[in-house]
């Protein structure tokens, strides 16, 4: 019954399950629900976060999957992977654990649906590739076409010189309407700028998400105190990265999966 439950549905707490065995006439603790679960393979784990989906953006992430199952790991060691990032001042934002096996942490019942815009905090811009970061700055204002062009004028060409880009390097950056406006398709046109066609509505797919968690988790650490201390530690932490965290052999491999498991659902 324990497991029939949470697999049905993984958000179920322990007290759950000792509260619903209790009122079937078994009495068992909390720990003995853990230790059941485990021994069929299923741990207490944070779920993730995913972006809300409408039926047009599935299929969009499905095209995206079909077209680029395929292609060999020399292709997306060519991208530059860009995007923006809010890092909060104080606290973490609250999780939901699921019950889940290894390996499953992105099903849609082990996660959990967000929506863009949800102590003070910065935004950030950064970029890299399989070869480490790029450069990361901070946006001070409200960010529109005009300034994100700006940005990747100031930064994005010295980056792909820092990172030594093979020539053709493509550039990837999602459906933000700042990033689709006609003029930025346009600007990015005559520099000759090669864009991956992205699917909207998909964090979840482009690997910097492991860049921004590592910067986080660094900073956190540090506990700065105020926002000037949280710039400051945000471009040191940034900086000490290893060129091997942001897109290391597992994190292709989970790539990888990643389409695999869009094509099947």
């Amino acid at each position: 019954m324990i497991t029939r439950t949470v697999s049905k549905n993984p958000r179920t707490t322990r007290g759950d399950l000792v509260n619903d065995l209790q009122r079937a006439g078994t009495k068992v603790t909390k720990a003995t629900i853990s230790n059941t679960l485990r021994r069929q393979g299923l741990k207490s784990c944070s779920a993730r976060r995913v972006p809300l989906l409408k039926a047009v953006h599935v299929q969009a992430r499905l095209k995206f999957a079909r077209e680029h199952l395929d292609d060999p790991e020399e292709d997306w060691e060519n991208v530059i992977w860009s995007d923006e990032t809010k890092i909060e001042l104080f606290g973490k934002n609250s999780t939901r654990r699921v019950w889940r096996r290894k390996n499953a942490e992105l099903h849609p019942k082990n996660t959990i649906p967000t929506v863009k815009h949800g102590g003070g905090n910065i935004m950030l811009w950064g970029c890299f590739s399989a070869k480490g970061p790029g450069r990361l700055i901070r946006v001070k204002e409200r960010m529109n076409g005009a300034m994100y062009r700006e940005i990747l004028s100031d930064n994005l060409l010295p980056s792909a010189k820092a990172l030594k880009m093979k020539r053709g390097w493509v550039f990837q950056h999602d459906n933000d309407p700042k990033h689709t406006t006609r003029a930025t398709k346009e600007w990015l046109r005559k520099k000759h700028f090669k864009v991956l066609e992205w699917p909207s509505q998909s964090p979840d797919l482009n690997p910097i998400e492991n860049l921004w968690r590592e910067l986080k988790v660094r900073v956190a650490q540090r506990q700065p105190q105020n926002i000037t201390a949280l710039e400051e530690i945000c471009m040191e932490e940034w900086a000490k990265i290893p060129a091997t965290v942001p897109f290391s052999h597992k994190e292709r491999i989970h790539f990888q999966q990643l389409l695999l498991l869009l094509m099947h659902h």
